[in-house]
């Protein structure tokens, strides 16, 4: 038994309709069965902590896919289960990923009843052609008017804005998160656009029909958000994420970092106690797992302890306040040469990327890795 929170991830995989950017374990189905689904996360759940007894969760995540699809009766019983299972802390943090939609909006009282008590929204951008440019379902009025609703009911609100799109300027940028920092959130995830293999994007950048800002121009568009967000209370404390001191993630803080997690749910991955654990992937294989193992489970990895400083090191290092390298696996020599470099910086016995170094921190982890 740890005196650490365990937190918990719960992935419904379903989307209305699959954005050309994706490339989560999203799917689009004609119908759910809604009964079927919620017994066999049950035991999906029931499986995973039977494994992780005695164990207080800190932190529930629904994720997807769109979880604001699943019914609130069915995150009630979720809920329901886990605090049969666990201990929950006295301020356990439950987030549910929603789409801003008004259908989606119109659930939000009943998840807030459910138990959900913060909600991150995939607003994803400020502009029409944008958000069409996007693949969203919704426009800035729907997507501002579900924002609202959101902030009516939840008592903490998180959303998302993508930038660095093609054609994007480093004006209409600074003057789309200005108007997203004046809505007074206490957390935002401002991602940059990336074209992920075997996405609609991929498809179109390969044949020269979509274009993002060259290397230069992201890296503007990245060191204007770090200052508009740090000067409006809200600075970075990871790579894209930004919040209020005191309203960060507490959830997404136990993966950077390196806590223990379970993973419920099609395609979920988990961490605990040095063992790594993957569900099958594809909702109907998933399901039928359940049904014969009683668990969706495809694989449980036991991972040696230079494998875990390894993940350790890259999941840390994502964090504004660095990590205590491990000198089996940090060569002292890189750190040095880094430092020197203002890519990474010393903080008593922490190091840290600087913003300069975040723009190549895939190049940091390769030098700082021991052979």
């Amino acid at each position: 038994m740890t005196d650490q929170p365990l937190a918990l991830y719960v992935h419904w995989p379903f989307c209305v309709s699959k954005c050309p950017y994706c490339d989560f374990n999203s799917h689009v189905r004609e119908s759910v069965d809604q009964e079927r689904w919620r017994a066999a996360m049950l035991a999906d759940l029931a499986y995973e902590a039977a494994q992780l007894p005695g164990r207080r969760l800190g932190s529930v995540f629904f994720g997807g896919g769109t979880p604001s699809l699943m019914p609130p009766a069915t995150v009630a019983a979720v809920l329901d289960a886990a605090a049969g299972h666990w201990a929950m802390s006295p301020d356990v943090e439950i987030t549910l990923e929603a789409n801003p939609s008004s259908v989606e909006a119109a659930r939000f009282a009943d998840l807030a009843r459910a138990g959900v008590n913060r909600v991150s929204l995939g607003l994803q951008a400020l502009d029409d052609d944008a958000l069409r440019l996007l693949g969203r379902a919704h426009d800035v009025g729907e997507g501002l008017a579900a924002l609202n609703v959101a902030q009516a009911v939840f008592r903490r609100v998180s959303f998302d804005l993508i930038y660095a799109r093609p054609e994007q300027s480093l004006p209409a940028w600074e003057a789309e998160l200005a108007r997203a920092l004046s809505f007074g959130t206490e957390h935002l995830s401002l991602y940059q656009l990336t074209v992920e293999p075997g996405t609609r994007f991929a498809t179109l950048a390969a044949k020269g029909e979509l274009v993002l800002p060259d290397g230069d121009a992201a890296a503007a568009l990245f060191e204007a958000t770090q200052a508009m967000t740090a000067a409006a209370g809200l600075p970075r404390y990871e790579v894209s994420n930004h919040a209020r001191p005191g309203a960060e993630s507490r959830h997404n803080l136990t993966y950077w970092r390196y806590g223990d997690y379970a993973g419920v749910g099609p395609g979920a991955h988990g961490r605990r106690g040095g063992v790594a654990t993957v569900r099958r992937k594809k909702p109907e294989n998933w399901l039928a797992a359940v049904d014969r193992n009683g668990h969706g489970g495809e694989a449980e990895e036991a991972l040696d302890p230079r494998d875990r400083a390894t993940e350790a090191l890259l999941m840390g290092l994502r964090l504004r306040e660095g990590i205590v390298p491990d000198p089996a696996v940090v060569d002292e020599a890189a750190v040095e040469r880094l430092v020197a470099q203002g890519l990474l910086e010393r903080r008593g016995t922490r190091i840290a990327t600087t913003e300069a170094g975040i723009l190549l921190l895939d190049g940091i982890l390769v030098q700082l890795a021991r052979d």
